[in-house]
């Protein structure tokens, strides 16, 4: 899937738990409230993973999908 957006990218592809969560997390904290960030993983887990830190933590989960042999979020901070 081509990536069209203007949302910031974090790329955590070949990362494995709980690498993706953590640098998700680290990046939101940068960001300002309403602002979107893509994440791209390869993690499995990340399927679960990411979308329970956004319930725990607040943020929105704005869209998730499978791309490939992955997952793509788009998440916005809170």
């Amino acid at each position: 899937m081509a990536l069209t957006q203007a949302d910031p990218i974090l790329d955590v592809r070949g990362l494995n738990c709980p690498l993706p969560v953590l640098k998700t997390r680290k990046r939101l904290a940068g960001m300002s409230a309403g602002e979107r960030l893509v994440v791209l993983t390869t993690d499995p887990l990340a399927g679960l993973d990411i979308p329970a830190f956004c319930q725990e933590s607040g943020h929105r989960l704005v869209k998730a999908e499978a791309d490939g042999a992955g997952h793509r979020f788009t998440i916005e901070r809170t």
